[in-house]
């Protein structure tokens, strides 16, 4: 049975108050488990790495695929997530980390399968947002991204004498990742180690970034810098996704102290 709302107030975690310079800790505690679990942790980034390919070749020509490939890596990607995080759990623990951990942890909780559904009803709404503003600009439909980066739409001259729908895209998207970040921050990993209701975990993400402006700010900047190092090499992401992945583990247990409720196995 799902708590009251009030219930639920009453039971939020204790969230704690840390100085900016923590997510970079947080960085080098990541890359320690990275190195201690490395064949486990890098698969995790490989897979990314092939997503994001197969996603980019087969949305060159059609923006269908692009839509549907790009909501479904989403769903995707949170559930990868929690391999990372179980291995930094087990490490935490003191044992040592197995194929079969990871697996444990893909067998997703309702509200965590919930949640993951809810990030791939984003992705798809906001792909589908874009190709409406690049319509709008370019003034004639395209295809996919071959269309987007071709230079008869780019130089075109409705799409140069819109570019506020440009500086609204961007803004827009900059609201959507700042929300989307605040919901899901704290919540994916406190979903994978404790029986709480989706409710709770995101508004527990809520508080932690409310509670740390600053250092979450730097936090999220962190991630946006070696998110993009890594897409413009590709192979980057091998090793910035399980990075990434161990890190936030750690900056959800030194934000949020859960400890009032139980541990899934």
């Amino acid at each position: 049975m799902t708590p009251a709302p009030s219930a639920i107030a009453a039971a939020l975690p204790t969230v704690r108050s840390l100085e900016p310079t923590r997510p970079l800790r947080w960085l080098v505690a990541g890359h320690q488990d990275l190195a201690r679990a490395l064949s486990l942790s890098l698969v995790h980034g490989l897979v990314v790495m092939l997503g994001a390919v197969a996603i980019a070749l087969l949305g060159w020509r059609h923006f269908g695929v692009l839509a549907g490939g790009y909501s479904g890596f989403l769903l995707v990607a949170p559930l990868l997530a929690t391999g990372l995080y179980q291995i930094s759990r087990r490490l935490a623990q003191g044992v040592e980390p197995t194929w079969a951990d990871v697996v444990q942890a893909w067998r997703l909780s309702g509200a965590l399968l919930r949640f993951a559904l809810l990030l791939a009803l984003i992705g798809t709404l906001w792909v589908g947002f874009s190709a409406m503003v690049v319509l709008a600009m370019a003034g004639e439909p395209w295809a996919g991204l071959q269309g987007f980066f071709s230079p008869r739409v780019l130089r075109s001259a409705d799409f140069v004498q819109r570019g506020h729908l440009f500086l609204l895209w961007l803004l827009a998207g900059g609201l959507l990742a700042a929300w989307v970040f605040a919901i899901s921050v704290v919540a994916i990993p406190m979903l994978l180690e404790r029986r709480v209701p989706l409710s709770l975990a995101v508004l527990t993400s809520v508080r932690a970034v409310g509670h740390n402006p600053v250092t979450m700010l730097v936090w999220a900047a962190l991630i946006f810098a070696c998110t993009a190092l890594g897409l413009l090499t590709l192979v980057g992401l091998v090793w910035c996704v399980p990075l990434l992945g161990h890190a936030s583990w750690h900056a959800y247990t030194e934000l949020v102290d859960a400890s009032a409720w139980p541990e899934r196995r």
